[in-house]
């Protein structure tokens, strides 16, 4: 399928221009998955999400993505869902899920942690903001594993939506590093805004010739050295705003990448990651805290996958 663009459609995002056509019938973010695989170009040449529509554009659009309903259903894309979400505690009003590494959370055309809750609790489909996202207050990255409460009630929902704004509710997380890191604690401040590729997130400097640097969000990761190796660094880590990949973007800017990720990292650390071939971030969510409706404090914590923990007795 293709689609011709006019001067009435150009300079219009691509992935904007398809969501309110309404070619597809999927979300905007199910778009940008479809255009990061390759499925969506520009004259056949492989484009970003933001890229700016000319006239005479061709966007092309893979044939099993036609207008029939049936054949963009995610659920036939779907890959047969090989990830164990563990359930570490449930009421009538939330969910705590340990995630696995490997799994997104919403808006992918394959299985996701969305699916999953659809088919498990079908009326959780009214809970929230947004029916791509039923019942999820937050996120973690796909090849991230670890705590996620979900709402299965509106109030509960409403209550952890006013928590996470009002940054009262308590994340800590732990990763390995590249690099040994001397300080035993410090804060990393940079401010994030989403860089030129689209798809990943730029830490900016603070201040720009001693004033404060007005481009990109505030942000702020806290770590905390756990233990030190030759090559690598142990770390605990409390994030006080929850932006885009904030504490990958944040340890790359610091110097320290985390082990695993291929995104936010260096040459040499990519090769590194292929070598020791972990298949996903060294970085897990394993503390996550909040008050519930009753006023009572809800606090659970998970130690390291194995996986992880045989990381640790390889690396020095």
């Amino acid at each position: 399928m293709t689609i011709k663009i006019t001067e009435e459609n150009s300079g219009r995002r691509l992935d904007k221009f398809l969501t309110d056509s309404g070619l597809l019938k999927i979300s905007r973010s199910q778009i940008q998955k479809l255009i990061k695989q390759g499925l969506i170009t520009i004259n056949k040449v492989l484009v970003s999400s933001h890229y700016p529509l000319k006239p005479g554009d061709a966007i092309n659009i893979a044939k099993n993505l036609a207008s029939d309903k049936k054949s963009i259903d995610k659920k036939k894309f779907a890959a047969a869902p090989n990830h164990k979400i563990k359930i570490i505690y449930e009421t009538d009003e939330f969910l705590i899920i340990n995630k696995p590494a490997g799994l997104a959370v919403h808006g992918q055309t394959n299985y996701t942690l969305a699916d999953w809750l659809l088919e498990k609790y079908p009326n959780i489909k009214k809970i929230g903001d947004d029916p791509e996202r039923p019942g999820i207050v937050h996120r973690l990255d796909k090849d991230v594993s670890g705590l996620m409460v979900i709402a299965k009630t509106q109030a509960t929902f409403n209550n952890l939506k006013r928590q996470f704004q009002d940054r009262t509710i308590k994340k800590e997380y732990t990763a390995l590093v590249y690099g040994k890191i001397m300080k035993d604690s410090a804060i990393i401040n940079f401010p994030i805004k989403r860089a030129r590729e689209g798809y990943k997130m730029a830490a900016m400097p603070a201040t720009i010739k001693g004033e404060p640097a007005e481009a990109g969000r505030t942000a702020e990761t806290e770590f905390k050295v756990i233990k030190r190796l030759i090559n690598y660094t142990l770390l605990k880590i409390k994030i006080k705003t929850g932006r885009t990949h904030q504490i990958r973007v944040h340890l790359n800017a610091y110097d320290h990448p985390i082990m695993g990720d291929n995104i936010y990292s260096t040459a040499k650390t990519r090769i590194q990651n292929k070598k020791l071939n972990l298949g996903r971030i060294f970085l897990i969510a394993d503390r996550l805290s909040f008050i519930d409706l009753t006023g009572v404090k809800q606090d659970y914590k998970i130690g390291l996958t194995d996986e992880l923990k045989n990381i640790l007795k390889i690396v020095k």
